[in-house]
């Protein structure tokens, strides 16, 4: 017989938050997200770094949620190495 004086917490990860394992396919999924609700999704993503409120991010397709599993500073940094790989920098700050 089950013990019903215990509480028992079931928690359901929806398969958009399961699947996104790196940041960058967290960012990837958050903005086609906002992009198919019709938001500028570069505006609602800096709204929700520079101010942790996770209301600039729909939760349409669980973006939301799962924006909040990664680190804020973590976006940067995933942001700040796709800008300086595409800009051509080399070792010294310099673009190619």
């Amino acid at each position: 017989m089950e013990d019903m004086t215990r509480t028992q917490y079931i928690q359901l990860v929806p398969e958009e938050i399961e699947g996104a394992s790196t940041v960058k396919e967290v960012l990837a999924s958050v903005y086609a997200a906002l992009t198919e609700k019709g938001y500028n999704p570069v505006n609602q993503i800096v709204g929700y770094i520079m101010s942790g409120d996770p209301t600039y991010i729909t939760s349409h397709k669980n973006a939301r949620a799962l924006i909040m599993k990664v680190e804020r500073d973590e976006l940067v940094e995933e942001m700040l190495k796709a800008y300086i790989l595409s800009s051509g920098w080399d070792g010294n700050g310099q673009a190619d």
